[in-house]
């Protein structure tokens, strides 16, 4: 870091003159590279020195090296060895023009020398400038910029003593990014308010005419007003360098300006930027909370499942909540321990902090929203200010993320802003549109209509709407001994031919998505006289037996005691409804469909029993769709199908489960798509359900059902999924009210549910 200062120094007039590092390489070290590593230790000593404290006899060429200071220079490092490829290697930098070269670019650099097990592990994923924009924009630039345009639009006799005011408070402003890496929220915001300071003063210089405006007493804003926490040595030091080299190309734009040489050299000011572990660091040591104004970043990206166990028990031990922690994110712990700080103090200029972050869509969605947003609306009295709903992450490095975000805004509710702004993206890739609302759900969607926008979707045991159990497949426990492919299937009855008639198809997600054949004993009600005859059957019977013995499991050591069952035993007498238990992203409907005996499913599909064409009807329409979409989980980005949280919960349509016999219009479009299926015998339903490859017949089928179902829901045609969402969160908040009231009729909040959900798998 050090020497990309210097090669950058060389070419923006911290060094002169120019190309000063460049020529002292050329010509004072030897062209094997040998003595190279003994001149960079002593320059950088040179760097650190004041004039007036260095050796009378120091080389001339050091000498005409200026002071920089700053700490970047103060450490003793070992003096590194060269070689001639090496050196040649720096001359070819130093002869590379880095007046170009934005700082915010060696976050992505950094991650494109990261190998990739290491960048997952710490979840590093560097943002781009535009998204960094799409966080502190609506954060704090949006207002700062208004106010300027009304005071640089006045004229009257306060406005100058305003625009000091105003000027002076953007040398206040205290940012802190506590999951910093490299710096690139840090020096993309330290850009901007430099920025806006220009042309505040540029205003302010237009109305002091005849007097003398110095610009080294009139620009305030200093890279110590932004601070940082970050866990990696080499970021911290990239973050704290990247902050100098910017604010330098920010005294180069103010010195064109003014026409006025203005130089921070020797640096006398430095960014606090904390080498540290940001969940076990205490924040107020690097920034007290009464000092800051806005806190703002990029947490580490790591799934639940892909956490270390250090980082799950951070994650435990900062959320509270017991138990196994749940499911949420790394994410998650920061957008807490924000909450904590920003409620903790005021800052110095009496209005509080404001949270902007950028996090995973997975704290929006599914389990996690009821694990996460009541810590955030609950305990630490948060409110959603702003927010971007999912878009696609975009990276400058190689091997960037391939995941979808969000950016959730946060206010404490006592100073929350009457207005709300969302941006929503019909391309996740695209550019966003932005609407205002009174409140915005923890789903990232209008709350103006409901009566409490903090409410979040619960996993239920049993179904709230109505609608018949759905339960999950058959779950053998077997370590495969009882599941058989097709040949293996054959081979097994060569041997034992009489086993044929407890040999059934055994149906998961894979096989009625994507065809191909399974098979399972169902020994069920197998008589034991036949077992007793069958001796490949009795073996296989054995093996189970040993499996479940020797699991660490106890409840699974239990079934031991009946191997003939399975641990979940589903075996449907007539034709049963199945639910891919998960579905490709892509697909604008989950396929949604019948089996029938002697097929068993499998536990990654889940069934309803006696479906009717209505029920059908209803799931595989697009509000069900929507309802998923926004309310279930993902398994990386695909569509996770849960019974307790999309299922049960799903509100219907008034009157729905009273009016089955006026339902015929709609088991009729039902059949329709049934019917458009099987026009296509030899086509799975992946390849049906295909976005490109999706026959018209099954596309205009599913469309006529979706008008039909939505008419049953109100008269006026939804004109996009978001409103699909918002209307159903309406029916979802009236049916929920039951249940969330006391013997006297007063509304309570349901804690202990929320608390379910947060710990437990499904296993219904």
């Amino acid at each position: 870091m050090r020497t990309v200062f210097c090669l950058f120094a060389d070419d923006t007039g911290i060094f002169e003159p120019r190309d000063l590092f460049l020529h002292f390489i050329e010509e004072r070290t030897s062209t094997d590279g040998a003595d190279l590593g003994p001149w960079l230790a002593r320059l950088f000593q040179v760097l650190n020195t004041p004039p007036e404290r260095r050796q009378k006899a120091l080389d001339e060429d050091l000498s005409r090296f200026p002071h920089v200071n700053g700490d970047l220079f103060a450490e003793s490092l070992l003096i590194p060895d060269f070689d001639a490829l090496m050196r040649e290697a720096l001359l070819e930098a130093g002869r590379f023009d880095w007046t170009a070269i934005s700082p915010a670019i060696f976050g992505a650099l950094f991650q494109s020398v990261m190998e990739p097990a290491e960048r997952r592990a710490a979840g590093a994923h560097y943002t781009t400038a535009k998204n960094i924009l799409k966080v502190i924009e609506p954060l704090f630039l949006d207002g700062l910029r208004a106010e300027f345009d009304r005071l640089r639009k006045r004229r009257d006799g306060r406005s100058m003593a305003d625009l000091r005011k105003f000027r002076s408070r953007l040398g206040e402003i205290r940012c802190f990014d506590p999951a910093c890496g490299c710096g690139n929220f840090l020096i993309i915001a330290y850009r901007e308010l430099r920025q806006l300071e220009i042309e505040v003063l540029r205003e302010m210089a237009g109305r002091t005419v005849g007097v003398q405006f110095a610009v080294d007493v009139w620009s305030v804003v200093d890279v110590d007003q932004f601070c940082g926490i970050e866990i990696g040595e080499f970021p911290a030091r990239i973050a704290a360098t990247a902050l100098w080299m910017m604010d330098h190309i920010m005294n180069n734009r103010l010195s064109l300006e003014f026409g006025q040489t203005y130089a921070r050299i020797p640096i006398e000011k430095s960014p606090r930027i904390h080498n540290a572990d940001a969940l076990e660091i205490d924040w107020a040591s690097v920034l007290p909370p009464e000092e800051c104004s806005y806190v703002f970043g990029n947490p580490p990206f790591v799934g639940a499942k892909y956490q270390s166990t250090e980082q799950r028990a951070q994650v435990r031990r900062v959320a509270a909540l017991g138990g196994s922690g749940g499911s949420l994110d790394y994410v998650a712990a920061w957008l807490i321990r924000a909450g904590e700080y920003v409620r903790s103090a005021r800052n110095n200029s009496g209005t509080p902090s404001r949270i902007g972050f950028v996090a995973t869509n997975s704290i929006t969605q599914g389990e996690q929203v009821a694990q996460l947003w009541p810590v955030l609306f609950e305990r630490h009295n948060l409110e959603i200010a702003y927010a971007h709903r999912t878009f696609a992450w975009g990276s400058d490095a190689r091997g960037k993320a391939h995941v979808h975000v969000v950016i959730i805004g946060l206010d404490l509710s006592e100073h929350a802003r009457s207005k709300k702004r969302l941006f929503s993206y019909q391309d996740v890739s695209g550019e966003p549109l932005e609407s205002s609302q009174a409140a915005i759900t923890p789903y990232l969607l209008d709350g103006g209509g409901l009566a409490d926008p903090h409410i979040v979707v619960c996993e239920e045991s049993r179904p709230i709407n109505g609608m018949g159990r759905l339960v999950i497949g058959s779950k053998p426990i077997d370590g495969g001994s009882y599941i058989f492919d097709a040949a293996e299937r054959e081979e097994f009855l060569d041997m034992e031919p009489e086993a044929e008639p407890w040999l059934r198809p055994f149906v998961g997600a894979r096989e009625y998505l994507q065809g191909g054949e399974r098979w399972i004993l169902a020994l069920h009600d197998a008589p034991p006289e036949v077992l007793a005859r069958l001796p490949g059957i009795r073996e296989r019977i054995a093996a189970v037996r040993a499996y479940r013995e020797a699991s660490k499991s106890a409840p699974t050591r239990k079934l031991a005691a009946t191997p003939t069952l399975y641990h979940v035993n589903v075996l449907p007498i007539s034709p049963f409804l199945v639910v891919p238990k998960v579905s490709s992203e892509r697909r604008q409907y989950v396929p949604i469909g019948w089996l029938k005996p002697p097929t068993i499913p499998s536990d990654l599909v889940f069934v309803l029993e006696n479906a009717s064409l209505a029920e059908f009807a209803l799931l595989t329409s697009a509000m069900h769709m929507a309802w998923l979409r926004h309310v279930g989980g993902r398994l990386k980005s695909d569509y996770r199908y849960s019974i307790g949280l999309v299922y049960n919960t799903f509100p219907l349509p008034p009157g729905f489960a009273d009016a089955s016999a006026g339902l015929s219009k709609l088991e009729g479009l039902a059949q329709a798509v049934l019917d458009a299926r099987a026009e296509y015998p030899d086509a799975t339903l992946a390849i049906l359900y295909d976005p490109d490859l999706m026959p018209a017949i099954l596309r205009k089928a599913h469309q006529a059902l979706d008008r039909e179902v939505e008419r049953l829901y109100r008269r006026q045609r939804f004109q996009s999924e978001r409103e699909r969402v918002e209307h159903l969160f309406k029916l979802y908040e009236r049916m929920q009210a039951p249940l969330r009231t006391t013997a006297r009729g007063k509304p309570k909040r349901r804690r202990k549910t929320v608390e379910r959900s947060c710990v437990g798998d499904e296993t219904d």
